[in-house]
């Protein structure tokens, strides 16, 4: 089955799997683990199933992470933070030559509906976390995936250059907010949750750092598509009472920020990530995001 892989990933996957002997996985191995089954393919990445009666995954890098901001060392301690807090499955094995990150784990519950006294729960424990030196720095993101959609033949919808001076004012209003930072995930998003055993667990750390909260339940906000009501309540839930107007504002602009980031993202893919409808929604969603701020 490994064979049917592309071959730079499969050849990863080998190298990895040559390596067994270091995982850090409680019990120590006793041989290399069997390559099981291809899991759900992001854009960015390749994961794969590995193991028998007990079971890895192995995420292979399919994009170069300073393209993206991504700091592979920082997740990689952030992931080692949140498993000893029981926010994260076990952190067992990291090449960054490779590309390679080695989890455990976890099998999936039957149903996966996250209450928002779950995802709250969750994400208090994620801004507990020790600090780390990674700063998530929206307007660096930004400028990268600008940088990139500028090369000649990239696809630059005019929405863009209509929106970006409204995205930046609302980000210039949020940033100058007195607010606290801690540890974020910066990317919760529903298939980023994971309920295994009854329990919450975060997965895919690339874009954790040190950041607003606020900005976390924004992103939780659009990626869930919650209505008004839900991301109020979310929102309450976070905060163990009702949002002042204040917070209330900071999430909705931040919201503004990450549907335009979002946007940029998906558009500076090797790989067209959007078809014309698809980018026609996303423009949408940004354009009803700002216009729900004032």
């Amino acid at each position: 089955m490994a064979a049917a892989l592309p071959l730079p990933i499969r050849l990863k996957l080998d190298q990895t799997l040559a390596q067994w002997r270091p995982w850090q996985c409680g019990r120590p191995l006793d041989a290399p683990p069997p390559f099981v089954a291809p899991l759900a393919a992001g854009h960015s990445n390749h994961s794969l199933l590995v193991g028998e009666s007990r079971q890895f995954v192995v995420r292979i890098d399919g994009v170069d992470p300073a393209a993206h901001g991504i700091n592979r060392q920082a997740e990689w301690l952030a992931l080692q933070d949140a498993h000893a807090a029981g926010l994260a499955p076990r952190p067992c094995y990291f090449n960054p030559d490779l590309g390679t990150l080695v989890c455990e784990y976890l099998q999936p519950d039957a149903a996966q509906h996250h209450e928002p006294e779950q995802v709250a729960a969750l994400l208090r424990g994620i801004h507990r976390l020790p600090l780390r030196h990674s700063r998530l720095d929206l307007r660096q993101r930004i400028r990268r995936y600008e940088h990139q959609l500028a090369r000649p033949g990239a696809p630059l919808p005019r929405a863009l250059s209509e929106t970006r001076s409204r995205v930046f004012h609302r980000l210039s209003r949020v940033t100058a907010r007195d607010h606290p930072r801690a540890m974020c995930h910066n990317d919760l998003l529903r298939a980023n949750r994971l309920l295994s055993g009854g329990r919450l667990w975060a997965i895919d750390w690339e874009y954790c750092a040190v950041g607003d909260p606020l900005y976390e339940l924004a992103v939780i906000t659009c990626g869930d598509d919650l209505c008004a009501e839900g991301a109020d309540e979310l929102v309450a839930c976070y905060l163990g009472r009702e949002a002042s107007a204040g917070e209330r504002s900071a999430v909705l602009d931040y919201c503004c920020v990450y549907r335009y980031l979002e946007l940029l993202w998906y558009l500076a893919q090797r790989h067209p990530a959007l078809d014309a409808g698809q980018q026609e929604k996303a423009i949408g969603l940004l354009l009803d995001a700002l216009e729900r701020t004032a």
